[in-house]
């Protein structure tokens, strides 16, 4: 079953611009799949970069002149390379052809931007259009569920099927939102594979990382921390590692779409914090497989913290699908009053406290320092987190 992709229209458009497109994001996000689906009935030739024969073959080609070294793969409308990252030179290759203006286009797909961005970055520099295609939102979710029939909005969906949609939610903390693993009879195996070395495997391939248990062992402080303040410090004490290599450590799983980044939004240091940053999981169903705890009832200890979790990926999802137009923040006062999240945007500030349960006053020292009101999202309308950017 193909779960039908928000990225569709945003992909088409990009295809459409005459530039090299370049879609990243974790493995088992489902790009090829989106690109498979676009593209039905399309003249597209598709190469594999986790194949050697596709490697060889390619890096043949790019010995020849770039029509004749095109011709190679059938002359087609479209040049589609899967797992680009695993050949650094290819945005280099394809930089000539694109600029010998042959009537091929090219789409790079990418697991990883460890090496794919920074060669893109400087070899097609003004030639190319990024997309980041995340793990399913919420209401691509919902619409592979039989009782979420085409045509209900999700204010209708939260009324009339405030049950089964509850326990959806539910099932999408625990287990996160991978196409595979919302669509798996068995979705816990399909998260232990990819949360043992699946996800990371082109950190680990790149060399970057001499010791792959320590990856391992940071991340499952993580999930013991996610939405809480992190210290690089207390991490590397704990790890036993140089602060310099847990901050690197922290970039890969970043680039590699495992974690990001909250940082603390402050315009007076005196006042706030300024220099701490929280880090979250953009799938909670990565974080859940590395403790182990799936367990889907409203009760679990840790729900209050994965809800926290699952709303802020959700619009980090949301902010990645439309090319980052917001700067995604939380807020700590010196006084210890807090905002679990801050939207900086084009047209101003928009703050928001992330409680399951539900709170009376909630951000009036923000209020007082912002003049924003602060409103709180809790459980009962989850499609809340993808309308806010």
């Amino acid at each position: 079953m193909y779960i039908k992709r928000q990225a569709e229209g945003e992909l088409g458009l990009a295809l459409a611009s005459g530039k090299v497109v370049i879609l990243l994001g974790a493995r088992q996000v489902g790009k090829t799949t989106l690109v498979e689906q676009l593209l039905r009935g399309q003249d597209a030739r598709f190469l594999n970069f986790d194949l050697e024969i596709d490697k060889t073959s390619f890096l043949a080609a790019a010995t020849l002149p770039p029509e004749e070294a095109l011709r190679t793969f059938g002359s087609p409308t479209l040049l589609v390379i899967d797992e680009a990252q695993r050949l650094p030179e290819a945005s280099r290759i394809v930089k000539g052809w694109h600029d010998a203006k042959v009537l091929t286009k090219f789409l790079l797909l990418g697991s990883s931007s460890l090496d794919l961005l920074d060669q893109s970055a400087e070899s097609l520099t003004g030639r190319n259009r990024k997309l980041v295609l995340p793990p399913l939102l919420f209401a691509e979710a919902v619409g592979s569920q039989t009782w979420a029939t085409v045509g209900f909005t999700p204010e209708m969906l939260c009324k009339q099927f405030a049950s089964p949609l509850r326990a959806f939610l539910m099932q999408r903390l625990a287990l996160g939102s991978y196409p595979e693993v919302v669509l798996s009879s068995n979705p816990q195996r399909l998260l232990r594979d990819l949360s043992s070395d699946y996800l990371w495997k082109d950190i680990l391939q790149t060399g970057l990382v001499k010791t792959p248990d320590l990856i391992k062992r940071l991340l499952l402080l993580l999930a013991h921390q996610a939405g809480s303040e992190v210290s690089v410090n207390e991490l590397a004490t704990q790890l036993q590692m140089a602060r310099q290599t847990v901050e690197r450590h922290l970039d890969l799983l970043e680039q590699t779409y495992v974690i990001f980044r909250l940082p603390a939004f402050s315009t007076n240091p005196r006042k706030e914090i300024a220099k701490s940053q929280k880090v979250f999981f953009w799938d909670t169903g990565i974080r859940n497989a590395l403790l182990n705890q799936f367990a889907t009832d409203e009760g679990r200890p840790d729900i209050g913290i994965l809800w926290e979790n699952w709303v802020i990926a959700e619009v980090a999802k949301r902010n990645a699908l439309l090319g980052s137009p917001a700067k995604l923040h939380f807020w700590r006062s010196r006084a210890q009053s807090e905002v679990d999240l801050v939207l900086q945007m084009s047209e101003g500030l928009r703050a928001f406290e992330i409680k399951w349960t539900s709170r009376r006053t909630v951000g009036r020292a923000f209020q007082a320092a912002y003049g924003v009101e602060v409103a709180s999202i809790g459980p009962d309308n989850p499609f809340a987190p993808n309308v806010l950017v």
